[in-house]
């Protein structure tokens, strides 16, 4: 067998795959549908430093990004004797930094292009290019390509994966509850920002009737608006939403600097199954953001690491299935395993009220210790917090049982989805890994 490898998406765990497999000997091409220099929604994003140096990638210029500042979370009508802040601890080690999203990729595929990778933009991919079960090449519309294996890095709605044989036994599509539309804009700023006291203001269930998350930022010179829902909207619906914001944030101001997209962003559990002859799916192809955020960059950069060690250490250079399954082991042992139960602490906000949430906030049964979660949240274990005041909480949440019936469950779901992790199967045998990923993903449905 060859090694060229064919990565479709230019997402930013297959770029770092590339660079590390290029520096292999490997032949690598990226394809992407974007223009040079011009990849990247319109907005700053968060990620976790460290993961650049995972996978031996400089850091960015110090001019080149800010640390990020702890935000501040409300309830539907939590009021500034309750609000909930985060603290994270002034420690480089464990906080994040905000970049312009095109910084970040210039950063990587300069990387990339520099440990030998190609890159070829203005290219839709259709779909794959299969050659009986085996993952082939794309397709695309400037023809067919092909290599000894793909690695899938084309989003959340690849088109790759979603039109992948079914019994390949691999998730297509996320159902309802698994993504967030969002919207997010950068408006001026009609305040002195030194008289804003929460400048990172988190809404959660902000508005009657939705399933979804608001925040305004305050910046030195402009407000950064985010409307996340469950369900779909348009960017005429963000804007009405925006007006409602503005009545109770006079930092957000009314004229629009940048931005003004409408993105989907995968919050759920990771794929179920990885991987298929001559294919592999990294960052939001395998939904490997960490669910109660959305937050992948880091995790996908790091992850990229697991993928060219199983690419580099497949045997006979086959890249099947069997193979490429340590690839899917290795990521479940290593952030997987620990990022799954906290999708079953996701779906509490699909199942609980507006009402439950101010209480739970009021009563202090949510503290800083759950709201602190960064992208290196990858466990529920890291921000579970075992204090003197726990049964304190426990009795208030005792005063709704309504609300405590539904955290038992998610408590359920938890110890569930942890159990199925441990019994992943070895080896990758089809009938033995369809017949796990059905348990799995039954357990994380919204429902």
């Amino acid at each position: 067998m060859g090694k060229k490898i064919i990565v479709a998406g230019a997402g930013h765990g297959g770029i770092t795959a590339a660079a590390l497999l290029a520096k292999q000997g490997f032949d690598v091409t990226v394809f992407e549908r974007g223009e040079k220099g011009k990849l990247g929604y319109d907005w700053t994003d968060i990620f976790d430093p460290k993961a650049l140096d995972v996978v031996g990638c400089p850091r960015p210029a110090e001019d080149k990004f800010d640390w990020k500042i702890d935000m501040t979370f409300f309830g539907p009508h939590t009021d500034d004797r309750h609000k909930i802040r985060q603290r994270v601890p002034n420690d480089p080690e464990q906080m994040e930094i905000k970049m312009e999203r095109r910084d970040i990729y210039e950063l990587l595929i300069d990387f990339a292009e520099k440990s030998g990778v190609k890159f070829v933009y203005g290219v839709n991919i259709l779909a794959p290019l299969m050659k009986g079960s085996r993952v082939a090449g794309i397709k695309t519309d400037k023809g067919f390509f092909l290599g000894d294996m793909v690695i899938d890095a084309a989003g959340a709605e690849s088109p790759i994966r979603t039109k992948l044989p079914e019994e390949l036994g691999i998730q297509k599509h996320p159902v309802w509850g698994e993504k967030f539309y969002v919207y997010r804009a950068f408006y001026d700023l009609p305040v002195n920002p030194d008289t804003v006291e929460d400048k990172y203001k988190v809404m959660l269930l902000p508005e009657e009737g939705q399933i979804g998350i608001c925040w305004v930022a305050t910046e030195e010179s402009f407000s950064d608006l985010l409307i996340g829902r469950m369900d779909p909207f348009d960017a005429e619906e963000a804007e009405c939403a925006a007006e409602e914001f503005r009545k109770t944030n006079p930092q957000l101001g009314s004229t629009r600097i940048r931005g003004g997209q409408m993105v989907e962003i995968p919050v759920r559990q990771p794929l179920s199954v990885l991987v298929a002859d001559g294919y592999a799916a990294i960052g939001d192809s395998a939904f490997m953001t960490v669910p109660i955020i959305g937050s992948g960059i880091g995790n996908a950069i790091k992850n990229s690491k697991l993928l060219a060690e199983a690419i580099v250490n497949a045997e006979a250079r086959d890249y099947s299935a069997k193979a490429l399954w340590e690839y899917q082991k290795a990521y479940y042992k290593e952030m997987g395993a620990g990022i799954a139960p906290l999708a079953a602490v996701k779906l509490l906000l699909t199942r609980i009220s507006r009402e439950q949430l101010d209480y739970a906030i009021d009563k202090g049964i949510l503290t800083h210790h759950e709201m602190t979660i960064t992208a290196n949240h990858t466990s529920l274990w890291k921000f579970v917090n075992f204090d003197w005041r726990l049964p304190l909480r426990g009795f208030a949440l005792l005063g709704d049982m309504d609300l405590t019936k539904k955290g038992i469950r998610v408590v359920k779901d938890v110890v569930k989805i942890i159990k199925v992790c441990k019994r992943m199967p070895d080896t990758y045998e089809l009938s033995a890994v369809k017949a796990w990923a059905e348990q799995y993903d039954k357990i994380l449905t919204a429902k």
